[in-house]
């Protein structure tokens, strides 16, 4: 149905002519950045819910905004993972991003590290907060060797997503 809203029906005397070919590749940008990588989105957090944190499940998985200290420093992060809440500092489990179509490299994990120490600047506790790293198109071999070192770096692609 939302392929049929998002591409169909704003092209439908254009397909009738035969130009399903065009009609995609003006529409497969859109189609990927509209639909499908907030799907994707959604499925990283869902598995961020659902994924044990070092012995410890997520009460609570959002996208949100790690603010930073001035104009124009606010990250965006994809996926924000919370401890429960208890009577001490509530814990950062894990801070994500995710990209459907990207290959993954360090500038990615170093923007994940940026947003965690914000975080930590607003009150939570990060000292184990994982890195996760959701790519539908894979990690670069930087990224990949940063992973091996760093046990609180976690790089999940399409097969750890859906097993």
């Amino acid at each position: 149905m939302t392929f049929y809203e998002a591409i169909m029906r704003p092209s439908w005397s254009l397909l009738e002519r035969g130009w399903a070919d065009r009609v995609w590749q003006a529409a497969r940008p859109r189609f990927t950045s509209q639909v499908v990588g907030p799907h994707f989105e959604h499925v990283c957090r869902e598995f961020a819910l659902a994924h044990d944190w070092g012995g410890e499940f997520a009460a609570e998985v959002a996208a949100g905004i790690a603010p930073g200290g001035g104009r124009g420093q606010n990250i965006e992060v994809d996926v924000i993972a919370l401890a429960p809440q208890d009577n001490h500092t509530r814990r950062l489990l894990s801070v994500g991003e995710a990209k459907w179509s990207e290959i993954m490299n360090v500038g990615h994990l170093k923007r994940l590290e940026q947003a965690r120490d914000q975080l930590h600047t607003r009150g939570l506790d990060t000292r184990d907060t994982v890195l996760a790293l959701y790519s539908g198109a894979g990690f670069d071999g930087a990224l990949t060797d940063a992973a091996a070192r760093d046990p609180r770096v976690l790089l999940v692609d399409l097969p750890m997503l859906y097993d």
